[in-house]
């Protein structure tokens, strides 16, 4: 069998590229088919210090040997691209791309990055990425309700014939159906197949109580033992008790946010679905809430910031999540198996 080329890309970071390839891969590896991972284009910054750590995570998930895995071509930071725009770094990194993906097996996986222009300086967009290795892209599209289609309709008219089709990745569950019954029919009428409809789900978009920690530079009141837990929203406790009351329990899983002067609201957010409390103004809160939090496993957080820095900031982890965790994993592999038309994307790939 003729080695082919599968490039999984998306029209905008954050989208689940690594978890469509988890969950698509497992599927190939149980058909059969041989699969080797590499992941050319990279961005290296402070969320992402290593250029392979989606290799390793590719490597131990899929059981995949050395032999089988590209190792990262390039590294993008300020600097690489300094030495570009300045002629310090003039390598042909099409030819490099050709020579680091001739890896053994039936297919190849590359995952793209964080969107369709990223790597054009170095001729390793999307679309030059997929015209020199003879690719075919499956696009991985985080729904929204307005621009989703022009997102899909602009990347067909950039890939043409390299596009095989699309995922449409974290839809809220009420816009399921309209999904499936709208935009769906629309997209296979004007050539781009949809290979798979997958809802929103909480705990692929958590953080952990650790990676808050980090984020914020915040001192552990309590529970250090428990920083594993994982967040997967975020409240604000800001309003009378009764009101935060009800709105808590509407949560799940939440870090809450409120003064360190405000106990009534920090032990309303204990006796809910919280994961961890946030206290902001660096003010120790009452030891029988430190008690009761240490009763319940429940970390406390002090921050020196004020309330609507500290959101920011937790608003911000929620949009760099990436897959670490095994729980994660696990389930960002089932959720994408269970939703993609893998039959038909071989089909599409001619590897049946």
């Amino acid at each position: 069998m003729a080695m082919k080329y599968l490039l999984v890309a998306s029209t905008e970071a954050c989208s689940g590229k690594s978890a469509t390839i988890l969950g698509i891969a497992d599927r190939l590896q149980e058909k059969g088919i041989e699969i080797a991972y590499a992941q050319p284009v990279t961005t290296v910054n402070a969320t992402n210090p290593s250029i392979d750590g989606d290799l390793q995570l590719m490597a131990t998930a899929l059981s995949l040997p050395p032999e089988r895995l590209g190792m990262p071509l390039l590294g993008l930071n300020a600097e690489r691209t300094i030495d570009r725009l300045t002629g310090k770094d003039d390598r042909d990194y099409v030819q490099l791309l050709k020579q680091s993906v001739q890896l053994p097996g039936n297919l190849v996986i590359l995952e793209g990055g964080a969107n369709l222009h990223e790597g054009s300086l170095f001729d390793l967009a999307t679309a030059q990425v997929a015209e020199a290795l003879d690719a075919g892209v499956l696009l991985v599209n985080r729904y929204h309700p307005i621009s989703t289609i022009d997102l899909l309709v602009s990347a067909q008219q950039q890939l043409g014939k390299r596009l095989l089709g699309c995922i449409i990745n974290d839809i809220p569950r009420d816009r399921v159906e309209t999904v499936q019954t709208s935009l769906v029919p629309y997209l296979e009428r004007i050539g781009i197949p949809v290979f798979g409809v997958v809802h929103r789900n909480g705990l692929l978009r958590s953080v952990t109580v650790k990676q808050l920690v980090e984020q914020l530079d915040a001192e552990i009141l309590c529970r250090p033992d428990r920083l594993d837990l994982m967040v997967e929203s975020l409240s604000i406790g800001a309003m009378n008790v009764n009101s935060a009351l009800e709105y808590f329990r509407r949560g799940n899983n939440m870090a809450v946010v409120t003064g360190g002067d405000r106990a009534d609201i920090q032990l309303a957010a204990l006796e809910t679905s919280t994961q961890c409390l946030i206290l902001t103004g660096h003010l120790s809160p009452q030891p029988f809430i430190l008690s009761r939090a240490e009763d319940l496993e429940i970390p406390i957080l002090s921050v020196d910031l004020d309330t609507l820095t500290t959101v920011e900031i937790i608003d911000r982890a929620f949009g760099q999540v990436r897959l670490q965790e095994p729980i994660k994993i696990n389930c960002a592999r089932e959720l994408f198996r269970n939703h993609c038309e893998i039959d038909r994307l071989i089909s599409m790939l001619g590897i049946g």
